[in-house]
């Protein structure tokens, strides 16, 4: 962690710096209060000047919705030429709004206790997200609401068809509130029920949905420490637990498997987030690499599922020659 520095009172003060998403902190900031508009949040915003909230916290939220505001009525600009034009549009017109709101920061006590007026007790959900705290810090209020609402998630747990039952996502591991996915893999013709792998299970639903239609043995894994302690809490909560193994690993364990089923991120772009790892894959590393690296994997008439929308297809990020080509290129046939 680094230090963030701002003025108040005439003086400059620091505390550390915490963001889960990776940002530095702003380069200078400034101490703010329940008198400040949405319009001059937005300019210290503008000249990259971070707002130490001191005021009311249900005002410091008012502030940021009046704020949001204004950022999305700022003109569209002309009609985007092609798909792919308007993703990378919108990609930058989100990083701008995410920067500009990002501005408006919350002190916080060691215990994770925001020390304002009205401001209620977040100390579980930052706990379960930046673990134990030793010293005063400063966060944006959006990645407050960011962990809030994951706790939330977590707490509650989202229903998934295909298992009659919840999975509960950890923060920054993405929720299945999408089942579709799900449901295919509980209706697809099983190539045996010995063994299996999934590959990036996140909260590990495809190895659940996999363990209750009896597969005996499976490998979890995913390369966040994150994923694998919520895919791991999801299985001794389904009673799935000795039979389901998870590993922190970058794609495939050691040995071979039945079937080895994959749903990477479908869209081949820069995550800005950890939580946007599971929707954006640079140069889809992970859809290549696990299309190189599946026959050796696989035991003797064996089968990959890779569950993956085309939704890059129809932006024009990648074509489906490309996506058949590398699948070839694995030695690889589809079934």
């Amino acid at each position: 962690m680094t230090d963030f520095r701002w003025t108040e009172g005439g003086e400059t003060r620091s505390a550390r710096w915490r963001s889960e998403s990776g940002l530095p902190p702003p380069a200078r900031g400034v101490a703010a209060g329940d008198a400040l508009t949405a319009a001059a949040a937005c300019r210290l915003a503008g000249e990259g000047q971070g707002m130490v909230w001191r005021g009311d916290f249900q005002n410091a939220r008012k502030l940021l919705q009046s704020m949001a505001r204004r950022v999305d009525r700022r003109p569209a600009g002309a009609p985007p030429k092609t798909p792919a034009e308007g993703f990378h549009r919108h990609r930058a017109a989100q990083a701008v709004r995410a920067r500009t709101l990002g501005m408006l920061l919350l002190p916080f006590d060691a215990d994770h206790r925001v020390p304002l007026k009205r401001a209620p007790d977040v100390s579980q959900a930052c706990l379960e997200a930046y673990g134990i705290a030793t010293e005063p810090y400063v966060a944006s209020l959006r990645e407050l609401q960011g962990l809030i609402g994951a706790h939330e998630w977590r707490k509650k747990g989202v229903e998934v068809p295909a298992l009659r039952a919840r999975i509960h996502p950890h923060y920054g591991v993405f929720a299945p509130i999408r089942g579709e996915y799900a449901g295919l893999v509980a209706r697809a013709p099983l190539p045996s029920k010995a063994s299996a792998f999934d590959i990036g299970t996140g909260t590990g639903v495809l190895a659940a949905v996999l363990g209750i239609r009896g597969v005996q043995r499976i490998v979890a894994t995913d390369v966040d420490p994150r994923a694998v302690a919520c895919a791991r809490e999801n299985f001794d909560r389904l009673g799935l637990g000795a039979r389901v193994e998870t590993r922190q690993a970058d794609l495939f364990p050691e040995g071979r498997a039945s079937l080895i089923v994959c749903n990477p991120p479908w869209i081949p772009a820069e995550p800005t987030s950890p939580l946007e790892g599971a929707i954006y894959d640079p140069e889809s590393r992970m859809l290549r690499g696990f299309l190189s690296g599946l026959a050796a994997h696989l035991e003797p008439k064996g089968e990959g599922w890779l569950i993956l929308s085309d939704l890059a297809e129809h932006l024009g990020l990648r074509s489906r020659a490309e996506l058949l080509t590398a699948i070839a290129a694995g030695g690889l046939k589809v079934a």
